[in-house]
């Protein structure tokens, strides 16, 4: 059953980024769209599952939301410099590293020698699919800087979406409790972060598609966690990236030569099945 959950967001998240640069806007737009959606969507389940909200699921679920605004924000930000193509795979590449490490270290996940070899591969895996579809880009004229400016943007994009996450893990707040308040969190630190971009307009309310989008996917990986773990479930909820790299590549028509194509897809297979052998590790 947490495998099911976890693959909701791999359908979800790897639709997400597409879908938002699909439908227009800035970042900050997109950002502030995106965590109206999961608000709207956040309401109505609390309705329906009535969850018990004490003062410590309501902090940590503000925090954790937070933590998700900043990720979310910087990593449609890194869309211009490197593109949807790149920017995804990357960026799971690098969550599933930390989120790997916080698993093990934090919350002791890998428990025998098979997990630690599995994971140890895996982490190889992983490593090496973002190096492939990173390189390439630098041989193009001007790309090499924006490939070490969207690299930066989506480390601290990556802090986010970690955090966002481990907080939720470490306070064993329950998925349907941490709902509301993470998207209160989501809310406030969008309007925070982007006020001075006036991002309230039409591509706003288009990307509340995408926050219900998300909202869906988050329910998954929330509900997902306690079941079998931070790196089981985070990792599986990102083997959805090759619809976000086919799609920046094929619809919306990112400029790539063969080479970088066949590269990024090799990139692309390698971190999703890096990912399922972190799924391996479950205790």
């Amino acid at each position: 059953m947490g495998i099911l959950l976890a693959l909701i967001p791999a359908v979800a998240w790897g639709s997400l980024v597409l879908v938002s640069v699909k439908l227009g806007g800035n970042a900050y737009s997109q950002t502030l769209g995106i965590t109206i959606g999961a608000f709207l969507f956040s309401i109505v389940m609390f309705f329906f599952s009535n969850p018990d909200l004490t003062p410590v699921v309501w902090s940590i679920g503000i925090v954790s939301g937070i933590f998700w605004t900043v990720g979310q924000l910087n990593q449609l930000a890194s869309v211009k410099h490197i593109g949807v193509s790149k920017t995804v795979p990357i960026s799971t590449g690098m969550q599933l590293l930390g989120t790997t490490l916080f698993g093990v270290l934090l919350f002791k996940e890998w428990d025998s020698k098979m997990t630690v070899i599995l994971g140890s591969l895996a982490i190889l895996l992983i490593i090496t699919g973002v190096v492939f579809t990173s390189i390439g880009q630098k041989d193009e004229e001007g790309a090499g800087k924006s490939l070490k400016r969207g690299l930066f943007i989506l480390f601290i994009s990556s802090i986010g979406y970690i955090g966002y996450v481990i907080i939720i893990r470490y306070f064993e707040i329950d998925g349907w409790a941490a709902i509301l308040p993470q998207a209160i969190g989501m809310v406030l630190a969008a309007i925070i972060l982007t006020a001075k971009h006036k991002p309230f307009d039409k591509y706003a309310l288009r990307n509340i598609l995408t926050g219900l989008m998300w909202a869906a996917g988050n329910l998954g990986l929330l509900l997902s966690l306690p079941k079998i773990g931070v790196a089981t479930s985070f990792s599986l909820s990102q083997t959805g990236i090759i619809i976000s790299t086919l799609g920046g590549i094929f619809l919306l028509g990112e400029k790539k030569t063969k080479k970088q194509i066949v590269l990024v897809i090799i990139g692309c297979v390698l971190i999703i099945g890096g990912g399922v052998l972190l799924g391996y590790t479950k205790r």
